[in-house]
């Protein structure tokens, strides 16, 4: 169990508690975590999201009390490796879904924003005046510098991205490797997105899936993250590939602290600032107002 002094702040009080192999109870108005160190009371009113690995159960009642205060509940492979569902709690907080969807839906906004996520992955500034398709162009190179630097380091062939949907054991071990360590990335990213409020279907260069947005972000990582360990890991013939991929990715996000970056990263490329908070963040029961049109475009569609 993360202690509390430790927890990956992810912005002011939003923080995360990993648990796995434990029994999680109401206590009072908390709840407590049961494992192998003893037992630790939670006080979840100031926890924005418990993430539950393997071995962990739950009781109705601490679910309750978990929800009544806000948190949000996500069922993970082992250290946020995979998300496999999420509950939701009492909604609080509705400023970073609307200002996603407010980029995405002007067509101005969301090609800034394109742009935004592309200069991330880039080390050095990206020249004025350069088209969607060159900075694609630019991102594809980059790409394919790091494949050919990993395939050299660790002495692994490559002959590019390719993989059998149908057939998975048919495909190269350094495919299925990036296949595994991609996977694991997007659940970390997922189990990010959910818990702050974002929406993982709402994306920017992706679109038309549930985890679109998901792709855009985890994308800013792979070289990073997936790649190398990938290739380490074929380079060590490792006997079950994707078992020791998983768990190298699970080291990995735990040793560079991956998650406390990603909603901070996410919100810069989103252009998101401190005063996104409403009046009714504090207050989630007071009555919501109502949304009003500008005269002149209910005049253009009511024909007034």
């Amino acid at each position: 169990m993360n202690n509390l002094r430790s927890l990956p702040k992810l912005r002011d009080s939003i923080s995360f508690l990993y648990f796995e192999h434990a029994k999680i109870e109401k206590d009072q108005n908390a709840i407590k975590v049961l494992d192998a160190q003893g037992v630790t009371q939670i006080p979840v009113s100031s926890v924005s999201s418990l993430l539950l690995g393997p071995g962990t159960t739950i009781t109705h009642d601490a679910v309750r009390i978990i929800v009544e205060n806000g948190c949000s509940l996500i069922w993970t492979g082992e250290e946020g490796v995979r998300t496999y569902a999420f509950g939701t709690g009492e909604t609080k907080k509705s400023g970073r879904l609307m200002k996603q969807v407010q980029m995405w839906a002007d067509l101005e906004t969301r090609l800034r924003v394109v742009v935004n996520m592309y200069k991330f992955r880039f080390s050095e500034p990206l020249q004025n005046g350069l088209s969607l398709q060159q900075i694609r162009g630019k991102e594809g190179i980059r790409v394919r510098e790091a494949y050919a630097k990993f395939s050299k380091e660790y002495g692994v062939e490559w002959k590019g991205r390719s993989y059998d949907r149908t057939g998975w054991q048919n495909s190269a071990p350094i495919n299925r490797a990036l296949s595994t360590a991609n996977s694991c990335l997007y659940g970390l990213v997922h189990a990010a997105i959910v818990s702050t409020g974002y929406s993982p279907a709402l994306g920017f260069i992706h679109t038309g899936k549930q985890l679109s947005f998901v792709y855009d972000i985890a994308d800013m990582y792979k070289v990073e993250n997936s790649i190398p360990v990938a290739f380490q890991a074929v380079s060590a013939s490792a006997t079950n590939l994707e078992q020791t991929v998983r768990r190298a990715m699970r080291d990995r996000f735990k040793e560079t602290k991956l998650i406390q970056n990603i909603v901070s990263d996410i919100d810069k490329i989103l252009e998101v600032e401190e005063s996104i908070e409403s009046e009714y963040d504090n207050d989630p029961a007071k009555p919501s107002g109502y949304w009003d049109p500008p005269p002149e475009t209910e005049a253009k569609i009511l024909c007034l």
